[in-house]
């Protein structure tokens, strides 16, 4: 990403520019405008944006292959049952992802105002018990590398992945006068494919897009559920469309964003059945 405020903004409305992405910017700023006026959300965020967390946090880890119930989920998120005393490696990784997508309700306007500090607490939710303690919370130092999405290619070096985590940082601190979706998609991309961090990358770009989403105003009712979107066509979809990223050329950014204002859209779909499942008593 540029290195510069103005030279970041003027990279994202470019990238507005492009081909059909206004029109999915649109329609995806129109999708969450629909929930938001949903019967349901007139007294019962709380509770709907609630169980947003539990399926967000159940698709986040299906995406990185722990997979559980959302019924379990539910459960572990809410203190019904807790965790096995010797965890395995499921229980490893989903503990991180529902403890990162739990923490998106604390953000708050942390992510746009000081986004290098939600960077850190959200990092030290999903990778705690994964990583040294002494890598929780900070980008990899030199030497350091990350054998995560290798699919999409080798991480770059350390000091590449601080400094474009540096752009991501002055992506969101310039999120006010950009379009919320592109800054989501922008920021999702950049973590998975710097990973800055040696874990826990997937679990944080997902996490800081949701929080992204809300904070922003495109979904301020925190009751869409952007991972499922992600999660539509499946593990390849979610990972082609970062493999095209990685391309950088406009096709393959365009792709991208496509994608993600796809998940968006989806995203607020599913907010409007966890909200109709509200109103009808139906969430267990």
């Amino acid at each position: 990403m540029p290195d510069t405020a103005p030279e970041i903004a003027a990279s994202v409305n470019a990238l507005a520019a492009l081909p059909g992405i206004a029109d999915k910017v649109d329609a995806a700023r129109e999708a969450c405008t629909a929930l938001r006026w949903h019967n349901a959300l007139r007294r019962r965020i709380p509770e709907a944006a609630a169980e947003s967390r539990v399926r967000g946090a159940w698709a986040s880890g299906e995406l990185d292959g722990a997979r559980l119930s959302v019924e379990i989920v539910r459960d572990l998120m809410r203190g019904a049952v807790t965790w096995h005393d010797d965890p395995d490696p499921v229980e490893q990784v989903m503990r991180g992802v529902i403890s990162a997508t739990a923490e998106t309700e604390r953000l708050g306007s942390v992510v746009l105002n000081a986004p290098m500090q939600a960077l850190a607490r959200l990092h030290t939710a999903a990778a705690a018990g994964l990583v040294p303690d002494d890598e929780l919370g900070r980008p990899r130092r030199d030497g350091e590398d990350s054998r995560e999405f290798v699919e999409i290619g080798d991480a770059p070096p350390a000091a590449e992945a601080r400094e474009r985590l540096q752009g991501v940082v002055q992506l969101l601190a310039g999120a006010a006068a950009l379009p919320v979706p592109l800054v989501a998609a922008l920021a999702h991309a950049e973590i998975v494919t710097a990973r800055p961090f040696t874990r826990g990358n997937g679990v944080v770009a997902r996490a800081i897009e949701r929080a992204v989403i809300q904070a922003g105003g495109l979904d301020p009712t925190g009751v869409a559920v952007p991972e499922a979107g992600h999660g539509t066509g499946g593990g390849p979809a979610y990972l082609g469309g970062l493999t095209a990223y990685t391309r950088g050329d406009a096709a393959g950014v365009g792709l991208w964003l496509t994608h993600c204002c796809d998940a968006i859209i989806a995203g607020a779909a599913e907010g409007e059945r966890i909200a109709d499942a509200v109103l009808a008593g139906r969430l267990s």
